[in-house]
């Protein structure tokens, strides 16, 4: 098929015309292939409806039958009206009852008309049944025959501007029927047949027809999987010859030697490299002395060193006469790397810069100025570092620390602040493999996967807060072992005034709770210089408990901090908690985190609960936050360029 006839505005297919394609628009139909490719949602077929007397309780199941009788009915206490509706079949009567949109259902209703109601199954007093704002379709004598008949009847996802046209998923059969019947034998396969042999795909034609209307539940599988295996198949295609792009440019800086400031930072340090840290060392030099640029993706759990492999491929830029910038997403993150890097490299006469938005004009002058000269041979900063007025002398490794934090446009203005330096990308959360091999395609990977030898896991427990006095008392206890522990408090909304003042009132309440002991407060509005102070006391031993929000999350290392306490930890994502539990078991001791949550949790905030207590996996854990929250949620899909697949899905399709 033509690509131009493809993409005919689908209010020119026959039985749309202009409202309907309006309406078609709300959920991206706006083109032939557009409408093609929307799929159903599910299928009905005999062992998906049940009964009103077999429907199980608590479970989403679809019943069909007759509309005997629909009514407002007022509410008891004075509010608004509620609709309901009796459906029988030959079993018995459900009640179903709307609370919104009432209009809107009842102008769909009429009694003796057949329908289908899908929905949770609830017991019901009098009727036995009901089902609380079901979905309900008009079903014909046809589609039932279909059913009996052994075949299956597609359902396909809607809204409200469709349902008001009359789009529904007996609307949309009736438009695709005829439109494919027309179109199949004209619509072409792009990929050759030893792929389709090789990998045991349907033809697209055949394809595009059975996922619309399928003999029976394994053809209309057949007929997604095929489907998907295009999204991403033309996906890894792209990224393919991006990389074979970039290859043949041959423009990247050739480092002729590894020199002796890695050798001498390796002296300064009391413990061994890991054998994964020598590895990716060994990946790395591979990249930089080639002529190619490097893009290369660094991925380690928390604690498994991925700052000391980024300060080594630095210092091999610094050694070939090169700058080299580390861009971090938050002041905290940047200035715990740059006291860190510094207290490093300060006997190996390695000038270290830092440059974030708090700093004053005098003092950012001096920096910029420096930069600019090539005095400052490692700059560590914030998105600050890719301002306009940023120039270095000779940049020549760029390396951006918790990636997917930063969009795309950040990256590549800061690796256009030199003549093409090597790029090292690196995340402490891990990215599920087939979400990896997705996104980053284009990139060479390596991994961090073994943790130093001293490290004991954190035991992670989860309380109510009925147990908070039995937690507080815990802490205390390890206080008294002369060990340190944070306390942590959730964002409760997007306001920073909010959050300071929930981290405020926090902190005076455990002062009381803990009188004895000496609290700190770190929260997001303080300035830089108050936090780096607050953090060198806590790190010097000053404090036994900091009391923080989420800002201690990433990049901060106190080894003798044990106790990790999350309040309301129901609130917090799983890659947030596990960031957290990092913060915890980086030295020797026995480390510990305590999630307390309220007594009642949804079933999402149960399982994260459950997953964290089971496991210290980084990897398992975001399989699971990939799973729980789906692709986009879990990277942010604006800022990591996250594809938007048409039909696949990166679970279910891996």
């Amino acid at each position: 098929m033509k690509d131009d006839l493809l993409r005919t505005p689908v209010q020119f297919v026959k039985g749309i015309g202009p409202k309907r394609a309006e309406a078609l628009r709300s959920v991206g139909v706006e083109t032939l292939e557009d409408l093609l490719y929307y799929i159903p949602r599910r299928y009905l077929d005999r062992s998906t409806i049940c009964t009103v007397r077999n429907a199980p309780p608590n479970r989403e199941v679809t019943i069909v039958g007759r509309i005997a009788s629909f009514a407002r009915v007022p509410s008891l206490k004075g509010g608004r009206n509620r609709l309901e509706m009796l459906l029988e079949d030959q079993t018995g009567t459900l009640r179903c009852i709307w609370f919104g949109g009432i209009k809107f259902v009842e102008r769909a209703l009429e009694v003796g008309k057949l329908v289908m109601v899908s929905g949770t199954v609830e017991a019901d007093g009098f009727y036995g049944r009901k089902m609380i704002h079901p979905d309900v379709e008009e079903f014909s004598e046809e589609e039932r025959q279909q059913l009996h008949t052994g075949r299956v009847v597609p359902v396909y996802p809607s809204s409200g501007e469709m349902k008001r046209v009359r789009l529904d998923s007996r609307g949309l059969r009736r438009v695709l029927k005829p439109l494919l019947d027309e179109l199949i034998s004209r619509i072409e396969d792009p990929l050759p047949q030893d792929i389709l042999a090789r990998c045991g795909l349907m033809p697209l034609p055949e394809a595009l027809y059975s996922v619309h209307f399928p003999e029976d539940l394994r053809q209309a599988g057949k007929a997604r999987e095929r489907l998907a295996f295009d999204d991403f198949f033309y996906l890894e295609l792209l990224l393919a010859r991006r990389y074979r792009s970039r290859r043949a440019r041959r423009e990247g800086i050739t480092f002729l030697e590894v020199g002796d400031l890695i050798p001498k930072l390796l002296e300064r340090l009391p413990f061994q490299l890991t054998e994964a840290q020598r590895r990716v060392m060994r990946e790395i030099w591979r990249d930089m002395k080639s002529p190619y640029q490097m893009n290369r993706l660094l991925q380690g759990d928390v604690g498994s060193g991925k700052t000391l492999v980024a300060l080594m491929t630095m210092l091999i830029a610094v050694a070939n006469g090169y700058q080299a910038a580390l861009m971090a997403p938050t002041e905290v993150l940047a200035e715990q790397h740059y006291l860190t890097i510094h207290a490093l490299l300060e006997e190996l006469g390695v000038k270290v810069g830092l440059l974030i938005g708090g700093m004053g004009p005098a003092q950012r002058r001096l920096m910029l100025r420096a930069m600019e000269l090539g005095e400052v041979q490692i700059a560590v900063g914030t998105h600050t570092l890719i301002q306009e007025d940023i120039v270095f002398k000779n940049l020549g490794v760029v390396v951006v620390d918790e990636q997917h934090r930063f969009g795309v446009i950040q990256r590549l203005r800061l690796r256009r602040k030199g003549p093409c330096p090597d790029v090292l990308v690196m995340t402490a959360t891990p990215i599920p493999r087939t979400l990896g091999l997705t996104l980053y395609g284009d990139l060479d990977v390596s991994i961090l996967d073994e943790m130093p030898p001293d490290r004991r896991p954190v035991k992670t427990v989860w309380r109510s807060r009925s147990r908070r006095p039995q937690v507080l008392a815990f802490v205390r206890e390890q206080v008294r072992q002369g060990r340190q522990a944070y306390m942590v408090y959730p964002l409760v909304e997007e306001s920073e005034k909010v959050d300071l003042e929930a981290a405020v009132q926090a902190y005076e309440k455990l002062q009381k709770e803990l009188p004895d002991l000496r609290l700190a407060l770190l929260h997001g509005r303080m300035k830089g210089e108050e936090k780096e102070a607050v953090m060198r006391a806590f790190k010097e031993g000053k404090i036994d408990v900091l009391v923080s929000t989420t800002v201690i999350e990433v990049g901060v290392d106190i080894p003798n901090a044990t106790v990790m306490v999350v309040e309301h930890a129901e609130r917090f994502g799983l890659a947030q908690l596990h960031q957290l539990r990092g913060r915890v078991g980086r030295g020797e001791a026995q480390s510990y985190c305590i999630l307390l949550t309220g007594e009642k949790l949804s079933d999402e905030a149960r399982e994260r609960m459950l997953t964290m207590v089971r496991t210290n996996d980084g990897f398992e854990i975001a399989e699971k936050d990939l799973e729980l929250r789906g692709p986009g949620e879990f990277m942010g899909t604006r800022q990591s360029g996250m594809p938007e697949f048409r039909i696949a899905h990166l679970i279910r399709d891996s």
